[in-house]
């Protein structure tokens, strides 16, 4: 391997799978190797070499400076990345309707890779999965396409993302990166590759399925975290306490770990423990734990929603047919991800009492919400919604709704103001989260 990779300028670096983990990786890497990226979805090459990302993750300037200034491509075409030879798989691992995990896409990308992979190429798995896929399920699939031994043909190793959508100061290049490889010597020479492009370096694992298991149970962490602080909320409004106010007094001790009650959608929290507690399961381990935060979190939508109906009801306000208004679709602030929101959990628990229901979110693509949800939503004028509600809920922190006067959107004096999100001082809403 090091008598092939003698210099740095001999690694051409191959992308696969450009959402949000691997555009910005694949950009990165261009400032530093020759670079391609590559994709199944051809609108989204497409759109790319056109230098528009549709995640927003990266700036218009940024892509064309790595496309003018740094021939970076992208491309459909299996062909044109045969002569690469450090490859980065950096698709969604994503779970079916019944929470399993789904591990077709990689065990996709897998197949690809087998198909171009050459002797003395590495492959590293950006993926976020349980401890083992790499080894267990990728690397067979490898050897078999490509008829290449492992650890000896080629090797790999792993190296879990850490994006987080929408973060424009936790980006890729500003993290620290876990990485991991197959032999010693391979996971040196990954994480020589990866520390020439970031700026806080790296924290080498000892071992592949260490890297794996880092990754999921910091998205498990979070989500254990934030169900503990959904279930206070529950206690403190049936008590009629402020559930922030109770966070703000607790949090002036040192140790205080202060976080928010919230919903909790996405690709990675809402997902990734999923993953974790199949693989708890075939080891004998029930993981309740992590199973009671999931149905914890997975309730919060449903939650919100009989608040405001409980609320129009004490406040006189008629619930059927109610004329009612979200504020926000995506599943956090500022990025247009749709991806698992948990906003739909409030808008089909409301659905049984009304269907006047109007969602507004100016940083989503209306088609995009029709085609995966089957919902019309407003992108633009949000001034014309004013005066028409009989209920307002705050549901994403979206730059462009602080400061609002939610009031203005009520048509009725005793209308209902809900703030998900505790965007507003309490005196000017019925309820937060």
């Amino acid at each position: 391997m090091i008598e092939i990779f003698k210099k740095m300028s001999d690694i051409k670096i191959c992308i696969i799978g450009l959402g949000y983990v691997g555009l910005p990786l694949a950009r990165l890497f261009s400032t530093k190797y020759p670079t391609i990226g590559f994709d199944n979805d051809l609108a989204r090459v497409e759109d790319i070499n056109k230098g528009f990302d549709s995640t927003l993750e990266l700036s218009k300037s940024l892509l064309q400076d790595a496309i003018q200034n740094h021939n970076f491509i992208c491309t459909s075409d299996i062909n044109k990345i045969k002569d690469y030879n450090f490859y980065i798989v950096a698709v969604p691992t994503p779970m079916d309707n019944r929470n399993l995990p789904n591990l077709k896409p990689l065990l996709n990308a897998s197949e690809i890779v087998g198909k171009v992979i050459s002797k003395g190429d590495v492959v590293v798995f950006e993926s976020t999965v349980y401890p083992g896929v790499t080894e267990e399920e990728c690397v067979p699939i490898i050897e078999k396409v490509s008829g290449l031994k492992y650890n000896v043909d080629f090797f790999a190793g792993y190296s879990p993302e850490r994006i987080n959508p929408g973060d424009k100061f936790h980006t890729v290049e500003n993290i620290k990166k876990v990485t991991s490889g197959s032999t010693p010597e391979i996971a040196d020479f990954v994480d020589n590759i990866y520390n020439s492009v970031l700026k806080n370096g790296t924290h080498k694992a000892p071992s592949i399925k260490v890297a794996e298991a880092s990754k999921i149970i910091e998205n498990c962490q979070r989500d254990v975290n934030i169900a503990f602080f959904n279930e206070l909320s529950k206690i403190f409004n049936a008590m009629n306490i402020d559930t922030n106010d109770v966070i703000e007094v607790a949090s002036s001790k040192w140790n205080f770990i202060k976080l928010k009650p919230g919903l909790v959608g996405g690709h990675c929290i809402s997902i990734d423990p999923y993953y974790l507690i199949e693989k708890a399961k075939v080891y004998g381990v029930l993981p309740r734990l992590m199973l009671e935060a999931r149905r914890l979190n997975d309730g919060m939508g449903e939650y919100v929603a009989n608040r405001v109906v409980k609320l129009m009801n004490k406040k006189g306000v008629l619930v059927k047919d109610a004329n009612i208004l979200i504020l926000g679709f995506t599943f956090k602030e500022n990025c247009p991800d749709i991806r698992n929101t948990k906003i739909i959990d409030i808008y089909s628990t409301l659905l049984e009492y009304t269907k006047n229901i109007t969602i507004y979110d100016p940083w989503v693509n209306s088609k995009n919400v029709l085609k995966e949800y089957n919902i019309k939503i407003e992108t633009t004028n949000l001034s014309f919604l004013e005066n028409k509600y009989d209920a307002v809920i705050m549901c994403v922190a979206h730059n462009q709704f602080i400061g609002l006067n939610l009031k203005n959107f009520l048509r009725i004096p005793n209308g209902v103001v809900y703030d998900v999100k505790g965007m507003f001082d309490k005196s000017i809403v019925d309820e937060r989260l």
